[in-house]
């Protein structure tokens, strides 16, 4: 315990920003974010500027409040992994109280200014998804690999919570951004599940399709990366976008597809990586392109 208060009190005021930049995941948030940002763009007929920011400055305290606690909760498990095992809180050098009541507060602030500076429906969405990450995807990782299909659900929110955040409605186009973002995950994150298998293994943390890295597990990345491709005429259909946005998110999707099939054949990690970064460029490139092919 000494330690712990003595490591927290040397940090200079960078290396604390940095260990809080880790805590809230500052990558994976700032995604989040403008996740959250094209949702409003693409349901906005007028850019309210002042709503705009506070769907930015509460959209990101949520999300690094859901981040927090996640690490909270797996502190145990990033001292095993070689790729968490660095992260401050389990070097110490932020205590688990203190990450504790900064990611409440967060939560909290970012609930708040989601339901009374935008609208109730945000408020409640933003409370959904960090109680869906934090409550019931964290714990159920090292219980049963369903907890990828339960996680997609609070990572598909914040599409939707942009067009909600602009438009106050829940509707029939919110659920379709809400669908495709979900539907993305599931290749996106088996890519990396089997790439880290090993380090998730020794935490304990199931991820991978009966936890298995074999020809079983690629031919269900590769389902999955079809049916994101399958849904690619969704947003024209509902009249969401045009045909633009057709050929360009079957495209997208197609980039994952055949690295996906090249992993069933070769089961070789290679293209599990290379799948997880065509699932970047799908995630910021689907979303501005039904932004600019909107109709």
């Amino acid at each position: 315990m000494n330690i712990t208060k003595t490591n927290i009190v040397s940090l200079s005021f960078s290396e604390k920003v940095s260990c809080y930049a880790q805590l809230f995941k500052l990558r994976l948030t700032s995604y989040v974010v403008v996740s959250a940002v094209f949702g409003y763009f693409i349901g906005a007929t007028t850019i309210n500027y002042a709503s705009l920011f506070w769907l930015v400055i509460g959209g990101f305290f949520v999300t690094s409040c859901s981040n927090a606690f996640n690490q909270i909760f797996e502190k145990n498990s990033d001292k095993l992994m070689s790729r968490t095992q660095n992260r401050p809180l389990p070097t110490e050098k932020i205590s688990t109280t203190e990450a504790s009541v900064v990611g409440l507060v967060l939560g909290i602030i970012g609930v708040f200014i989601l339901w009374f500076a935008l609208n109730p429906l945000s408020g409640i969405l933003g409370a959904l998804a960090i109680f869906s990450y934090t409550v019931i995807y964290t714990p159920l990782k090292k219980v049963s690999t369903f907890s990828v299909f339960v996680g997609a659900f609070p990572g598909a929110i914040p599409p939707m919570l942009g067009w909600v955040a602009a438009t106050g409605t829940f509707s029939l186009e919110a659920g379709i951004l809400f669908a495709l973002q979900f539907l993305w995950q599931f290749p996106h994150f088996w890519a990396i599940a089997w790439r880290l298998d090993n380090d998730y293994k020794s935490a304990g943390l199931k991820m991978l399709p009966f936890c298995r890295k074999n020809k079983t597990t690629s031919v269900i990345i590769l389902v999955s990366a079809l049916l994101l491709f399958t849904c690619s005429f969704l947003p024209e259909y509902f009249h969401i976008a045009g045909r633009l946005a057709t050929v360009t998110l079957s495209i997208l999707a197609l980039l994952m597809v055949v690295p996906s099939i090249k992993l069933v054949q070769t089961q070789d990690d290679k293209f599990a990586l290379r799948i997880m970064l065509m699932s970047y460029l799908y995630l910021i490139s689907s979303l501005a392109i039904l932004l600019i092919d909107k109709v």
